[in-house]
């Protein structure tokens, strides 16, 4: 490997938006040991690994678009 080129691999904490934390180490550009990396989902609510579907958005997207503009 050449030297000098590597990103640094540091321990952080992974905050999601369901509240659930974790630590765990990152490559990430930018990221200093001991920071606070903020996640979306994590297998705690991701329906992926709970089994449940949650329903985010109610209205499609073509009837949004619809709706904003007035059309019919």
């Amino acid at each position: 490997m050449k030297k000098d080129i590597q990103p640094n691999y540091v321990e952080v904490k992974f905050v999601c938006a369901c509240g659930n934390e974790f630590m765990n180490k990152t490559a990430k550009v930018g990221v200093k040991e001991g920071d606070i990396v903020k996640l979306e989902v994590c297998d705690k609510c991701h329906p992926f690994f709970t089994g449940q579907q949650k329903l985010v958005d109610t209205e499609g997207r073509v009837d949004k678009f619809n709706k904003k503009f007035n059309l019919k």
